[in-house]
């Protein structure tokens, strides 16, 4: 098990969380618009100043990878290798879809054991990125550029139950009404939901290199668009 210091600035939400043995031990958030620049580094200053006033050495820095936010993601990304490159800690990126997944498996045990799982995050008009995972977290889809529609998920929704959570899940309501679909509200990508899927890479020594190391921004995602759905 390791301490691991989290990042998390993918969208308007900028969150700074330490998790030690998967336990969240400092956490801090702001959900009040985009001022990364500023909260970010308080934010990682304060938990700095947490872990070592409790002689906690760091064993690895975690960052949200992406899609997000073009500003949000370089403020976290530079603020993350900086961490891990001065003090000599593997960086480790965490995918924000499957970030987005760690409070529904964890917390909506109401959820059908045989849902699958669809992270949004908003883009323009009705456009969402996201992805498709079983509640495993395997990629069932990889993570694309949708514009939504009735159809958009329905042979998922033949199947059985999906679970469609995040900041783009809101508009997409008034036109998925299968009744396969399930919507949870004010989920975010947290930074103190980082440590399972962090430690999990570290452990597989799926580290990143801290000078080459870029996250996956939205607009990286314009060229996925399904082609029947332009």
């Amino acid at each position: 098990m390791a301490t691991i210091l989290s990042i998390e600035t993918s969208t308007d939400v900028c969150s700074v969380a330490v998790a030690q043995d998967n336990h969240v031990i400092f956490r801090n958030e702001d959900f009040h618009g985009p001022s990364h620049a500023v909260q970010c580094g308080l934010f990682v200053e304060e938990a700095l100043s947490f872990a070592e006033s409790h002689a906690i050495p760091l064993d690895a820095v975690a960052v949200s990878e992406g899609p997000g936010s073009y500003t949000g993601l370089r403020i976290g990304v530079s603020m993350a290798k900086g961490i891990a490159y001065g003090r000599d800690v593997p960086l480790v990126s965490v995918p924000t879809l499957q970030l987005l997944c760690v409070p529904v498996l964890l917390y909506h045990e109401e959820i059908p054991e045989n849902s699958l799982l669809v992270p949004m995050i908003d883009a323009r008009r009705m456009e969402v990125y996201s992805a498709v995972y079983d509640r495993s977290l395997t990629e069932i889809r990889e993570i694309r550029a949708d514009i939504v529609d009735e159809t958009t998920y329905a042979k998922y929704m033949e199947q059985g139950p999906v679970v469609f959570f995040g900041n783009g899940s809101d508009k997409c309501r008034a036109v998925i009404t299968h009744p396969n679909a399930i919507f949870i509200e004010d989920i975010h990508p947290l930074a103190c939901n980082a440590a399972p899927l962090a430690e999990m890479r570290l452990r597989r020594g799926e580290t990143v290199s801290t000078a080459y190391f870029e996250p996956f921004y939205l607009k990286e995602f314009q060229a996925t668009k399904p082609k029947n759905l332009l």
